[in-house]
């Protein structure tokens, strides 16, 4: 620890590099990622540099270009062009991995994530955000989970045949649209019988509930803020924070400033007090161990306070300075993420 900075080894619960990487050019991408690159939040130097250690690399599909409709949908992906970008990201990460000298490793349990972070290997975990891939037979899933897939998203922020994604609205609860179908309904099942972790941050509030209803597994909004603070419909309400808690779930602070701005600006230069209220408040609902890191890297505008990767000794500094200590600290740096992917998936 140095002045108001505390290095602190992470796993973070949600960035966007592999689609960042894909959309800045494919060819390579691997090499970008493990020397380091211009505009990322991730690479590796910079994830060395703050001390991230690992986290969910989410296979994210961007929505076409043809905007949100009059109820500020965005539109449907089509299946075929869905699965050809799931098939070329998750490949990405194998990529990375097999060029990395094993400097970068790709975990499919707890105890490969701890074992890559003892031997300062970057442990990544496949994640899909928004499964728009996947048919309603769920093929697919089984497939994806053979090749290492432990953590999923059924829906991004709109609409597909598992469930409503929740639009991007500021000054509106989560409360929009249906739930699941029945095909998500299956699909929530499946996950529980594949130990999949089901991700709940892009669901609308119907969705919450109903999977709250089927499953088996703690609760887990892996990149969400408190409501009451910032009242956007992606952050998690009161009543969603209490389920979380109750089933021994999680929720990871979103970094994204939009998302942590009382009032929804997009501001660049948004002190870090304001993510240090969103965890004062987090922790006082739902307990210290139920809080951890869900930064929305390269998905997403963060303050200019924290910047990338590399400045993450800074939140934790910051964290310090607000009186929570070395223990509370590594609980939200990586225990948490820890504890929960271990009650997810199992020992």
């Amino acid at each position: 620890m140095t002045g108001d900075l505390v290095r602190v080894p992470v796993f973070d619960g949600h960035n966007d590099i592999l689609a960042r990487l894909m959309h800045e050019g494919r060819d390579g991408a691997e090499t970008r990622f493990l020397s380091g690159q211009e505009r990322m939040h991730i690479d590796l130097p910079r994830a060395r540099q703050g001390g991230l250690a690992g986290g969910l690399c989410a296979v994210y599909v961007p929505s076409p270009g043809t905007g949100p409709d009059a109820n500020g949908d965005l539109p449907r992906v089509e299946r075929q062009s869905a699965l050809d970008q799931t098939i070329a990201q998750a490949a990405l990460l194998r990529g990375i991995e097999a060029q990395s000298e094993d400097a970068f490793t790709v975990c499919r349990s707890v105890g490969e994530i701890r074992a890559a972070m003892e031997n300062d290997s970057f442990a990544a975990v496949l994640h899909i955000e928004g499964i728009e891939a996947a048919g309603p037979d769920l093929d697919l899933i089984h497939v994806l989970h053979a090749a290492g897939l432990r953590t999923l998203g059924p829906v991004w922020s709109r609409p597909n045949i598992f469930a409503h994604g929740v639009p991007f609205r500021f000054g509106h609860s989560p409360d929009i649209g249906p739930g699941l179908t029945e095909a998500g309904r299956d699909l929530v099942r499946l996950c529980n019988r594949l130990k999949i972790m089901v991700d709940l941050s892009h669901m609308n509030d119907a969705g919450f509930w109903d999977v709250a209803k089927i499953s088996d597994a703690p609760l887990v909004a892996s990149h969400s803020n408190a409501f009451v603070i910032c009242p956007h419909s992606r952050n998690a309400t009161d009543r969603q924070l209490d389920a979380i808690r109750d089933t021994g779930g999680l929720i990871g602070l979103n970094f994204g400033v939009k998302f942590l701005h009382p009032e929804g600006k997009a501001d660049p230069e948004m002190d870090i007090s304001v993510m240090v209220r969103h965890v004062d408040y987090l922790v006082e609902r739902v307990g210290i161990d139920h809080v951890a890191l869900g930064s929305d890297f390269d998905g997403t505008l963060i303050s200019k306070k924290i910047g990338d990767a590399s400045g993450l000794p800074r939140l934790f500094g910051a964290l310090r300075i607000a009186g929570y200590n070395g223990e509370a600290l590594a609980k939200i740096a990586h225990k948490n993420w820890l504890a929960v992917l271990e009650r997810s998936w199992g020992a």
